[in-house]
């Protein structure tokens, strides 16, 4: 029994603030060591259950957070940045379930901590085949694309509820509750990880029951960026088309496409913002 574990930062145990989530920021050392213990507790409910094996994307940012001195010695890590499939990396046919810690809600939930949609400030929406999509819908989709299902989703209350949307009777652990974008009830880091940890265990426990969450190709990628400039930089990428002022288009019967070109839209969206100044 092969397990994924995606790890993103934003909904992990006991976050709230920006500057926890980069290098540099107030708060980050201790930000990577919190989300380190959420994929802990994944990692050990997981064998608890009787995973042969669980192997870990460091899904944020530089992808460069997860302490591998503090990870549990029986996983290992996919860590650093130029990983094609971003999110997803490492997800191939054949693993038998899924899990994402530490996810957040899609951009403009109202009570979502940190709500976004891969972008921080540059993408305001994200549509798979005319469907809003968060990174839960996204990355579930990539592992439904390879069959396989996704069983666990941590973070705050507001992602727990999309995933439930999403994916039926998903096991979620709402580590906490959302007052505004930057505030947030917590539990205590103790609590949380417990709560995880039998979340994972009880996931695979009920791993029959689980199906891949499979969007019928072809796969269209909207993005609806903040600025025209972005959406213009975008599109002269091969195959993406400008399907308005801020909007862009993309079409493809390869799921990991999608996937690679959000790296692509990264890099891109993240030049035009720094190069446009207090207008990006």
């Amino acid at each position: 029994m092969r397990i994924y574990l995606s790890v993103d930062m934003e909904g992990v145990t006991g976050l709230t603030d920006p500057e926890e989530m980069h290098l540099g920021g107030r708060g980050y050392e201790r930000g990577c060591e919190l989300m380190t213990g959420d994929a802990n507790a994944v990692i050990q409910g997981a064998f608890d259950a009787g995973a042969a094996s669980v192997l870990v994307n460091d899904a944020h940012g530089s992808t460069k957070n997860l302490r591998i001195d503090l990870l549990d010695e029986r996983a290992t890590l996919i860590r650093g940045p130029g990983k094609p499939h971003r999110m997803g990396q490492g997800l191939v046919p054949g693993m038998a379930a899924a899990c994402f810690a530490g996810y957040h809600a899609r951009a403009g939930v109202p009570h979502g901590v940190l709500n976004h949609t891969w972008m921080g400030k540059e993408i305001h929406n994200v549509y798979l085949n005319g469907e809003v999509c968060g990174e839960t819908r996204l990355v579930a989709g990539f592992a439904g694309s390879m069959g396989v299902p996704v069983v666990l989703v941590t973070g705050d209350e507001a992602v727990c509820e999309e995933a439930g949307e999403l994916l039926g009777d998903v096991e979620t652990v709402a580590v906490k509750k959302g007052i505004d974008r930057f505030s947030a009830e917590l539990l205590p880091p103790a609590v949380a990880w417990r709560r995880i940890r039998e979340a994972a265990a009880r996931a695979l426990g009920r791993l029959p029951e689980f199906r891949p969450h499979v969007v019928e190709p072809p796969y269209t990628l909207g993005v609806e960026w903040n600025s025209t400039a972005i959406a213009a930089a975008c599109s002269i990428v091969p195959g993406v088309r400008l399907a308005g002022p801020r909007h862009t288009e993309f079409t493809t019967d390869d799921y990991h496409e999608i996937m690679a070109l959000f790296g692509i839209f990264s890099m891109i969206g993240g030049q035009v913002a720094c190069g446009s100044g207090r207008y990006g």
